[in-house]
């Protein structure tokens, strides 16, 4: 065999090898349900945030200070949610969490919620930018905005125990209704969460 028969063959073998090493090492993808409950890693995860914002607003707006103010002034009380505080031992995105509880307020029907700050300063731009380009009947005017009655703000603990390859995790989240004009809490509210996490590696 000449060595450019042999050369071609080498060559040949490596493109096959190197195509099943790129084989095999493709990831396999499974399409799921959005709302199906899958734990990975046992990390904070999509299930939890939706889980915990629909149990603690449920019980927020079923206390008596959104009565209260509804009879009070007639009209239901306008929400802002303020700064959540991730205090766990473990990186949690709270903007994901904030996003649910902003839903499940605003679609409860019970309040009012009102823009964020970034979203109002947003908004304040484009004004500023109708009033020197748009059609004036159409301009919307500064000085409209209503501000909120409560905001909602809180924070995510955690404990983290583990023996051998098992492993707790547990979480505490905290959120208070604080009144805006008089800064009383009108609520507490408090929702724990424990997992027992099997290890199958050699570290956590």
């Amino acid at each position: 065999m000449s060595n450019h028969v042999r050369w071609m063959s080498a060559a040949a073998v490596a493109v096959m090898g190197f195509g099943l090493f790129a084989c095999s090492s493709m990831p396999k993808v499974t399409r799921v349900e959005v709302n199906e409950q899958i734990d990975v890693s046992g990390n904070w995860n999509d299930t939890d945030s939706r889980f915990v914002s629909e149990e603690m607003v449920k019980d927020s707006l079923a206390r008596a200070w959104v009565d209260d103010f509804r009879d009070k002034k007639r009209e239901r009380p306008r929400v802002i949610v303020g700064t959540v505080l991730n205090k766990s031992h473990e990186h949690i995105n709270t903007e994901t969490f904030v996003k649910d509880l902003e839903r499940e307020l605003t679609n409860s029907g019970r309040v009012k919620f009102v823009a964020a700050k970034d979203q109002r300063d947003e908004i304040r731009e484009e004004r500023a930018d109708q009033a020197k380009n748009a059609e004036a009947s159409t301009v919307k005017a500064m000085g409209h905005e209503y501000g909120a009655d409560f905001m909602l703000k809180g924070q995510i603990n955690t404990i983290f125990d583990e023996a051998g390859k098992t492993a707790l995790k547990y979480y505490q989240v905290e959120l208070e209704m604080i009144d805006m004009l008089t800064n009383e809490k009108v609520w507490i509210g408090q929702k724990k969460l424990k997992k027992v996490v099997e290890r199958r590696g050699a570290k956590w």
